[in-house]
């Protein structure tokens, strides 16, 4: 499969050079001992379409020995979507699922009225020196679906669209982009794409979505002469006409989709249009209500006391 041919806006086109993007500089987070860089929600923005959480984990090296231990946490009200770059992890969680995720592949956990899961490094990993590198991001469920039924999708690289030509790449991880669509079942229209570009290549970017953004994982890109460097998160407005070029090697994640159903509450890992959910949520982890992760019934993160 190939790219279909999208007009550029042409130099000097006053639509495109009007198109400058929102910039989010992502928090450094610490999450015992381990650093991330949290680009959404943030001051300046809660969601990117449906997209209400997003982290970048690494690059980092890990020695033989060291491991991630994320121990078993509950989510209600939305979607886990989790994409490596490098490193392997296993997930388990409270339906039974047991997953080892490695690049390339998908893991897509829907919460919806209620799931705990844990993901950790495989045995085998954690025995050899390695990198870690990877986006987590969480995608909020639309209020009709807020209380649906959990579950657990893992999609295989092979059946992931793949389109490539004159020096670019398009991984199509959910919803559509380019007429090309992704088999993971979602709950909104969105979009969700890892990019790759060679240096000098162009890219347009769709403008059948309402919210588009970027996050640059690797490498400087050019939009309207301005150039963006590695953790930022480019935000656009509707309907622009925009045309990423690569201003050296580059990788990016590409999403999006159509506005949230209304605004939405965070508070740790639950996400809800109602307040009160979030509160039934705290107290029924607090007095164990939730199930348990098969397999991994030892460990779990106590409720934050604030």
């Amino acid at each position: 499969m190939t790219l279909p041919h999208i007009p550029d806006p042409l130099p000097g086109d006053a639509a495109a050079a009007d198109a400058l993007p929102m910039v989010i500089i992502p928090r450094v987070r610490d999450i015992g001992g381990f650093e991330v860089r949290r680009a959404l929600p943030s001051a300046q923005r809660q969601m990117v379409g449906p997209f209400i959480f997003f982290d970048q984990f690494g690059p980092i090296v890990m020695q033989a020995g060291q491991g991630q231990d994320v121990r078993p946490h509950p989510h209600i009200g939305l979607s886990t979507v989790t994409w490596l770059f490098d490193g392997k992890m296993y997930h388990r969680d409270s339906l039974g699922s047991e997953q080892q995720i490695a690049p390339g592949e998908l893991n897509w956990m829907t919460a919806g009225k209620g799931i705990v899961h844990s993901e950790r490094t495989p045995a085998l990993e954690r025995a050899r020196t390695r990198t870690v590198f990877g986006i987590q991001s969480w995608v909020a469920l639309p209020k009709a679906h807020e209380e649906t039924k959990p579950a657990f999708e893992h999609v295989a690289t092979s059946a992931l669209p793949f389109i490539s030509d004159h020096g670019r790449e398009v991984r199509v991880v959910a919803g559509s982009v380019y007429g090309a669509s992704s088999p993971v079942k979602t709950h909104s229209d969105l979009f969700y794409a890892d990019v790759k570009l060679r240096s000098g290549a162009k890219l347009p970017l769709p403008i059948e979505h309402e919210e588009r953004g970027i996050y640059i994982a690797e490498g400087s890109l050019e939009i309207a002469g301005q150039v963006y460097g590695v953790n930022q998160l480019l935000v656009f407005r509707p309907g622009d006409a925009i045309t990423i070029t690569a201003h050296s090697d580059a990788r990016f994640m590409m999403l999006g989709g159509e506005p949230m159903d209304g605004p939405r509450h965070i508070w740790w890992n639950f996400v809800s249009s109602s307040k009160e959910r979030i509160e039934a949520a705290k107290e029924d982890w607090k007095r164990a209500r939730f199930a348990i992760v098969p397999g991994d019934e030892k460990e779990f993160i106590p409720l934050p006391a604030a």
